[in-house]
């Protein structure tokens, strides 16, 4: 008699026993089925089978698998070690982390593309630099057993990582080994497959959770059958079936969505650095903005850091300028006035940046201070002026706005911190002969919305493109001149320790769109601290000297890189529940780390309602689990959870090595 043992997606942290079918074969370990799970119909994968029960396992309560999905298994035993792996690393179960590394498990939806900029890759190879044949030299080295080959290309923007990258992938390919190429985006995939296609032909495959389940189930089996073996993808290409890896490229390694939302909440970078070390292959990480993490590896020499230190279409990095608005009473000032009448006469054209949708981001009542709280959430509602509506942009509640203080009944009320649908309509007033195009989420639902304004854009019909963190990266056109950072503080005051590193981050990324075929770029930075590091270090383009002192600042703390953190966040619609529940939950962490020895040691930081209290009517608490050694926290983390026991009303979710501390 065969029994199958079934890896079901819920957080129940075993396998389960069913029958096969009663007619056709017995499907083999790798394919998906869909059995009976109590009351309900799930789909599961076939991890193993055999011909005896495991101990405890009664023959007459077995229920019979229901309809087997695949005719041929969908991975190998080496693909399966690393779902093993992922699952024990970031603490969740192997039914959960199987369906988010197997295809066709997200619901297809419409993407915008990504376009109308100039090729990010040649159809052909290019000439190379010194520094980026030094580059490919290093890289290309033969493995010893054993050996680690983890590398950083660390170059300006501009200064030609992604050819470094096409090359390498070329030699990979001709030594009969597999490639997997991955971005932070899912525009960007496909922006980056078209010239890759064209480059590479049929050989190239594309993977992300955004295609049909037909298509993301096809490209799975041309890579399986090894017919593609270039793999192009978002974070979720890191698992591609491919038999024989020999290179691992992350290309703008810095950027926080290689970290995924929901369980398993695993770490893009974390999994290829695993991959490469199993597969003896390289692993090449890429950006004008490193991580800390991956700065402070390159520092220690851990990472093997190789610089590409100049722009290769000629163009200059461009002037940067801080501009103090404190107290100013518009958002777009004299200076970036000027400059972008200035730059429209000598027929360039401008980019601005405000990381924040909408006409004004909070309603307050000047008289006694109250804000426009989501119901729901513990943020404030966003107003859209072309919607007249108050929006959540957490969980898309609506409402009406308020005319009058629904707390004190005051006529005097107002809306502060501008978004950029308020930008753009300045603009329009105060500089009429500008055409302006604003992108983001807001204006691109409509499809072919955004490739047709960076179509227009890229033919010089638009003057000023304005818009969120899509024209932060990705962007090529020659024609820009200026960029204007409206607000350069928005992301500073977010209790994260994160905060500095992304606020200099993203004004680096913006400014490197200034000037990239031309030596006249100009970058504006408004901002009211001008003062902070994070903004000073950016505009003078102290790269060094900001990490030195954010490293600094890391260490006296015991934040990442010199500890590392598991956070625990516990929510429920009850907040008495989620509370009473984040403090038993502390209390048995305290007590599982009390009996670690000194020297490996784990602090219990918490429990304390989350930045952002209430998401969608849940109430949040959280629990930091800081340490020294990945096998302690886990240790502590397991024993705190399992005690814990099944909680009423609340859901625990647990992150490894968080990002994202709101």
């Amino acid at each position: 008699m065969v029994i199958l043992d079934v890896a079901v997606s819920v957080p129940v942290d075993r396998l389960f026993s069913y029958l096969p079918p009663r007619e056709g074969p017995v499907p083999a370990p790798g394919c998906r089925v869909m059995v009976p799970f109590g009351r309900r119909t799930l789909t599961g994968v076939v991890v193993a089978r055999s011909e005896a029960l495991a101990d405890g396992v009664n023959q007459e309560g077995l229920k019979e698998v229901l309809r087997v999905l695949d005719q041929e298994p969908l991975f190998g035993d080496s693909w399966l070690e690393m779902a093993r792996w992922v699952s024990r690393m970031y603490l969740t179960t192997l039914g959960e982390t199987l369906a988010t590394m197997l295809p066709g498990a997200k619901k297809a939806k419409d993407l915008p593309l990504a376009g109308g900029d100039e090729p990010a890759v040649a159809p052909q190879r290019l000439e190379l630099s010194q520094e980026q044949e030094h580059a490919i030299e290093i890289i290309s080295q033969p493995l010893s057993p054993g050996e680690e080959s983890w590398h950083y290309l660390y170059g300006i923007t501009g200064s030609g990582k992604t050819e470094v990258f096409l090359q390498l992938a070329e030699r990979t390919l001709q030594a009969g080994r597999g490639v997997i190429y991955l971005v932070p985006e899912i525009a960007l995939t496909h922006q980056l497959f078209d010239h890759i296609s064209r480059r590479f032909g049929a050989v190239a495959a594309m993977l992300h959770s955004g295609l049909t389940p037909a298509r993301r189930l096809g490209e799975w089996r041309r890579i399986q059958r090894g017919e593609a073996r270039l793999v192009v993808g978002a974070r979720s290409a890191v698992f591609a079936p491919l038999l024989q890896v020999g290179l691992i490229i992350i290309d703008e390694e810095h950027e926080g969505s290689y970290k995924a939302g929901n369980a398993p909440r695993y770490h893009a970078r974390q999994v290829a650095l695993w991959r490469a070390v199993q597969d003896g292959a390289a692993c090449v990480m890429g950006s004008a903005t490193p991580s800390v993490e991956a700065w402070h590896l390159m520092q220690t020499g851990r990472l093997k850091k190789l610089v590409l230190t100049r722009r290769l279409a000629g163009g200059a990095l461009p002037s940067i300028r801080t501009i103090n608005i404190r107290g100013a009473s518009g958002l777009i000032s004299p200076p970036l006035k000027e400059a972008l009448l200035e730059t429209h006469r000598q027929e360039g054209q401008s980019i601005l940046f405000l990381n924040r949708r909408g006409f004004a981001a909070a309603f307050q009542c000047r008289s006694c201070g109250h804000h426009a709280e989501c119901p729901r959430c513990s943020v404030p509602m966003t107003y859209h002026k072309g919607q007249n509506r108050l929006v959540c942009h957490y969980c898309g509640h609506r409402g009406h706005p308020e005319q009058v203080c629904s707390q004190c009944g005051s006529l005097d009320v107002g809306y502060t911190v501008f978004g950029t649908e308020r930008i753009e309509e300045d603009i329009s007033r105060e500089l009429p002969e500008l055409s302006v195009a604003r992108l983001d989420t807001d204006t691109t639902r409509p499809k072919g919305y955004l490739q047709d304004v960076l179509e227009r854009f890229a033919r010089g019909e638009i003057n000023v493109l304005l818009g969120t963190q899509m024209v932060a990266k990705g962007l090529n056109f020659p024609g820009v001149r200026t960029v204007g950072i409206i607000m350069a503080d928005t992301g500073l005051n977010l209790p994260d320790f994160r905060a500095a590193e992304r606020t200099f981050a993203l004004i680096v990324q913006v400014a490197g769109r200034a000037g990239r075929f031309r030596d006249d770029g100009q970058v504006l930075v408004q901002t009211v601290r001008p003062e902070h590091d994070a903004i000073s270090r950016a505009a003078a383009m102290e790269v060094e000297e900001f990490y030195r002192g954010e490293l600094e600042v890391r260490k006296a703390l015991l934040f990442p890189p010199f500890s590392r953190l598991i956070r625990l966040v516990l929510r429920s619609s009850r907040r008495n529940a989620a509370e009473e529940a984040s403090e038993e939950v502390g209390r048995l962490a305290r007590e599982a780390a009390r009996n670690l020895p000194r020297d490996r040691g784990v602090d219990v930081l918490g429990p304390a309602p989350a930045a952002l209290e209430r998401i969608k009517n849940n109430w949040r608490y959280q629990i930091i689990l800081r340490g020294e050694g990945l096998g302690e926290l886990h240790w502590v983390c397991r024993r705190a959870v399992g005690k814990a026991g099944k909680m009423k009303q609340v859901y625990l979710e647990v992150d490894v090595d968080p990002v994202n501390l709101l």
